[in-house]
């Protein structure tokens, strides 16, 4: 293809963007085109400004300045209907559903008025069940997004941009919750529809996927383009450096020396609630000095798992024991006194309280105990000295401790999270999607301190959508199947093959559940 064709070919340009918030630049003159059936990648370390860029383009923010054009026309600031009219369609990091629609009305919403007669709803249904099938992405249109967990939230997302016939389609983090069988076949899709002329902007934390499906990488740090490379010119550790500006180095693995078992489920079972299963007679050990990986596809009892050991849910057959005593009553305040952590799934639903500041976020959980509390009152500089230790040591990219914490990245609110659990050394911890939207830097540091905590003697539970994650720091591995569990899988047992058959239901046929 000859430059001025390639010109020619050009269907989205950003020149000169510029976005402050306050006295943070977010991004900083930055300036990336986007070809015909292409496939760029968009990198960056968690606060570099990413989603920032994207939801200029996609009309949520305004660029204090530069301008966008799509197909060669200027693109009116701060509208996301001329946007989607233009044919861009964005996968939200965080989604923007509606909890109290279906499945199907959270699709639609938007395209046309749902109950007007002559819509044809069957046809509408069919397609969305037809897409769905096409990038295996498991949904029923009828369910209320409302019921549905976090992975099947990110699906719905997906699907909602897919119905929309996008030219120019923004996936920011699409696969964090797909298995890896999932995930080849939405690669697979998304090849046929780029060679037929589709373009996408591709964010991801996932080096592999960058190199899979991107033909094209653009870095940005600190809020500026620091580098552009064809896919092809590089490999995962170039790009690595360059996203942290310096060496990323995967923290060192030891063997285990696992100890006593901490908690103990003993046929355990708890509720359905809504399309979500409950566990199924299911027995689990969390030994000190182990960590125990979870794998699943979302929505098959991760979260009833996670629930039930964070003291929300309480068993409705089985014995919960702790420290070698059966818990009789539980709750979230049992749990914590018995030592557990909790890094949840949800950082935003129930890991935070977005208009308050990180200093309220970080006591969240802790702020009627000692230091915080004094005879009923708050002891405030404890609470501030405690929260700049926080993000100090995790690397929480703020203006400080007083910031509301709905101004930051997701990655930036996620080590918050991170800190506040893993500060003062907790015996039990229940890491529930740890890494979640971090960059490859962060998650090298998060990794290495749950290495460290296991080796320090905590018992860790980490559940993970990310086999890649699982596998390289898991000493055992279970795999989640509608409430029951895989036999355990020593480190190096199994292959990721091996586990994606189990997370797609085979080898549970006859009813085995237990480890």
């Amino acid at each position: 293809m000859s430059d001025e064709q390639r010109a020619q070919d050009v269907v989205l340009r950003l020149d000169g963007i510029t976005k402050r918030f306050g006295a943070l630049t977010a991004n900083d003159a930055v300036s990336l085109t986007l070809h015909r059936g292409e496939v760029v990648a968009l990198l960056g370390e968690n606060g570099a400004g990413k989603t920032t860029l994207m939801n200029i383009l996609f009309g949520h923010y305004t660029a204090d300045e530069g301008s966008v054009e799509l197909f060669g026309q200027p693109l009116p600031p701060g509208n996301p209907r001329a946007a989607l009219a233009a044919g861009v369609g964005m996968v939200h990091q965080h989604f923007t559903l509606a909890d109290n629609l279906s499945v199907m009305e959270n699709i639609l919403l938007g395209t046309r008025p749902l109950w007007k007669i002559g819509f044809d709803r069957a046809a509408a249904r069919a397609r969305i069940v037809q897409l769905a099938r096409d990038f295996g992405l498991a949904v029923v249109p009828e369910h209320r997004v409302g019921n549905l967990s976090v992975g099947e939230r990110q699906r719905v997302e997906i699907l909602k941009a897919l119905y929309r016939d996008a030219r120019i389609l923004i996936l920011d983090e699409p696969t964090a919750v797909l298995t890896p069988q999932e995930t080849d076949a939405l690669f697979a899709t998304l090849r046929k529809m780029v060679a037929q002329g589709l373009s996408v902007v591709f964010i991801s934390h996932k080096l592999h996927e960058v190199m899979a499906i991107s033909s094209r990488v653009a870095v940005l740090r600190h809020g500026k383009l620091v580098g552009e490379v064809a896919t092809s010119q590089t490999d995962r550790r170039q790009l690595a450096d360059l996203m942290v500006g310096a060496e990323v180095s995967p923290p060192e693995l030891r063997p285990a020396s696992p100890g006593p078992a901490l908690l103990t489920l003993k046929a355990v079972s708890t509720a359905d609630h809504g399309n979500a299963p409950g566990l199924k007679a299911l027995d689990l050990a969390l030994h000190a000095g182990q960590i125990t990986g979870l794998a699943g596809v979302s929505g098959n009892g991760q979260s009833a798992l996670a629930d039930l050991i964070g003291g929300l849910e309480r068993p409705l057959s089985g014995a919960l024991v702790l420290h070698g005593e059966t818990a009789r009553q539980w709750s979230p305040r049992a749990a914590m006194a018995a030592g557990i952590a909790r890094i949840p799934e949800d950082r935003h639903k129930t890991g935070t309280i977005a208009d308050f500041n990180l200093t309220e976020n970080a006591i969240l959980e802790r702020y009627a105990q000692a230091p915080f509390a004094h005879r009923g009152w708050m002891d405030w500089r404890a609470a501030r000295d405690f929260a700049a230790r926080v993000i100090e040591r995790y690397d929480v990219r703020c203006p400080g401790p007083e910031t509301r914490i709905r101004l930051l990245s997701g990655g930036n609110m996620q080590k918050l999270i991170l800190g506040r659990a893993m500060e003062d050394a907790p015996r039990i911890i229940l890491a529930n999607q740890p890494v979640r939207g971090l960059d490859i830097g962060a998650i090298s540091f998060v990794h290495g301190e749950l290495l460290a905590a296991r080796d320090r003697g905590a018992a860790i539970l980490l559940i993970s959508e990310d086999l890649d994650e699982i596998m390289a720091l898991s000493d055992v591995i279970h795999v989640i199947y509608e409430g029951r569990l895989s036999p355990a899988f020593a480190r190096g047992t199994a292959s990721a093959s091996d586990l994606g058959g189990w997370m797609a239901g085979h080898g549970f046929g006859g009813g085995a559940h237990a480890a």
